[in-house]
């Protein structure tokens, strides 16, 4: 179906077939290190063009590619594809700019998807990519790309966020979205649009997020990307020590308060270095420190009294009211879990016990499990499968194996575990599958499956006919320390709402309360 040959662009020497002259095509600039993806329906008087161009010049050799079948629908998507999936593989550095990345639908398009992967073998064969596309897909490179295809809704917020940044004033732009609508998705476009901007060079802009695994992760994305910089992800705390232009910042609802937290006295330093005191939050530092912010944020996905809840946020950004523009998006479109917003919205009731009717979802699986020895065994067959598969759950043991790595912290009808060695980049760190991943290590992290262990510090109450907690179950000491009742209830029920929403194919669960299992059991489906 596809042809691929080869040019000399330096030379200018392509060959003399009909469709170089007029017909939709790809093609692919190299020099041995760089990459330029591009289309044309006129691709010998686009190498015309590219000739002419400075930062084109640095290229030798052009990669032609053709089929019968190719129409311009076709060769945009398939542009938009080749550069996100060779950015993710590295063997070049994809040079292309990210403006005008969009999801577009065409008649045929499910076909033509099909027969992309038989384009991506072909490349491989011309050792112009290395990676199968499922290696890549579940690559940091891949789900982190600023070349993702926006969805509508992401697209629109994008364009809104740059046009009022243009307007030189001073902005905060607030994106709202429920988990899997591609927060991190659009904050990451966004950089990489900027930073390739003309009418932003010169401006000084940071990607700041406060987890410190998902900050290491974000680093090595960055660093492969052209026109992206390690450098250009940081901590709150590097935020506060000099002034930015802009600030894009991920995961807002995660950074903190002078609460519960463990670097008292870094905190109080930050403070006082910008004139601050210890009532302020990480985000007052961010607002002081730039002109223009661009929040990404989700309450429901507050896990913690230190962390930045939504009366909180509100109230921020009405005093932000009176000194700068504040702008409003909100992401609808479920990008992530296949069991769409539907899903979404049942397990955020589920755990709050106000599901009345079960819901089953075709593209989902959402099951619970009795035998855990069973559910240990499912997890390493969906690894085996499909890869980036965990067992993830709440804190309802203590973290024993932290000093002493003899020791274990979860035992489950004989079955023994550890939680996670380490939190920095620990979905993708050796021995992962073993262990058991914490909120703090997969929140702001896809799988393709979530084995979920809901704990006893969460149970049900069958006289009453609500969820429970049980503080006395709960081990994350700065996690429920100044909390009272209601507060931890809270905290407890958005970890699980963050967890049961990490896999993209599906979610296990295996419930320790007997009658929280039982209340489970309705509404979701016993294997």
């Amino acid at each position: 179906m596809f042809k691929i040959t080869k040019g000399n662009f330096k030379k200018q020497i392509y060959g003399n077939e009909d469709y170089l002259l007029n017909w939709p095509m790809l093609y692919i600039l190299t020099n041995g290190k760089q990459a330029y993806i591009g289309e044309s329906n006129h691709v010998k008087n686009r190498m015309s063009q590219h000739h002419t161009s400075a930062d084109k010049r640095v290229f030798n050799e052009a990669y032609f590619i053709y089929s019968s079948k190719f129409n311009q629908s076709v060769t945009l998507d398939y542009e938009s594809k080749l550069i996100q999936y060779m950015a993710a593989d590295q063997v070049y550095e994809v040079s292309n700019k990210n403006a005008g990345m969009a999801d577009q639908n065409y008649y045929g398009k499910e076909a033509y998807d099909r027969e992309f992967r038989v384009l991506w073998r072909s490349l491989r064969r011309e050792k112009l990519v290395k990676h199968s596309l499922e290696e890549l897909e579940n690559s940091n490179l891949f789900k982190y790309s600023p070349y993702k295809e926006l969805n509508n809704d992401q697209r629109t917020a994008a364009e809104s966020i740059v046009e009022h940044l243009k307007k030189e004033e001073a902005q905060v732009a607030v994106v709202d979205g429920v988990p899997g609508s591609g927060k991190t998705i659009v904050a990451i476009y966004l950089m990489k649009y900027l930073k390739d901007s003309e009418e932003f060079r010169g401006k000084k802009i940071g990607f700041v997020v406060s987890q410190t695994s998902l900050r290491v992760t974000l680093k090595g994305t960055f660093k492969g990307v052209y026109g992206l910089q390690a450098r250009d992800v940081i901590s709150p705390s590097a935020a506060a020590k000099e002034c930015y232009d802009i600030l894009i910042v991920d995961e807002v609802h995660r950074l903190h308060q002078y609460k519960n937290i463990s670097y008292g006295g870094a905190f109080k330093k930050n403070c006082e270095r910008i004139g601050l005191t210890t009532d302020s939050d990480e985000l007052d530092w961010i607002l002081h420190q730039c002109k223009c912010a661009v929040l990404f944020y989700d309450s429901l996905q507050v896990v913690g009294p230190s962390c930045i809840g939504g009366e909180r946020f509100r109230g921020k950004m009405e005093r932000e009211k009176k000194k700068r523009t504040v702008s409003r998006h909100t992401l609808w479109t479920q990008m992530r879990v296949k069991g769409g917003e539907g899903y979404i919205e049942y397990v955020r009731d589920l755990i709050r016990g106000k599901v009345k009717e079960k819901k089953v979802f075709d593209q989902y699986e959402f099951k619970l499990m009795t035998d855990f020895k069973a559910f240990d065994e499912l997890m390493h067959q969906k690894e085996e499968q499909e890869s980036l598969v965990r067992m993830i759950a709440g804190y309802a043991w203590d973290w024993a194996s932290k000093k002493d790595k003899s020791l274990y912290d979860i035992e489950i009808q004989g079955i023994k575990k550890q939680w996670n060695y380490c939190t920095e980049g620990w979905v993708h760190s050796d021995g992962a599958l073993e262990q058991v991943g914490c909120i703090h290590s997969v929140q702001g992290y896809d799988l393709n499956y979530a084995f979920v262990i809901v704990g006893n510090e969460i149970g049900y109450d069958v006289k009453k006919d609500r969820i429970i907690i049980r503080p006395d179950k709960y081990y994350d000491q700065n996690g429920k320390n100044t909390a009272g009742y209601e507060e931890l209830k809270e905290y407890i029920q958005s970890i699980y709402y963050v967890l049961f929403t990490r896999g993209i194919k599906g979610t296990y669960l295996y419930v320790c309360d007997p009658e929280l299992r039982a209340y489970l059991s309705r509404y979701v489906d016993v294997v």
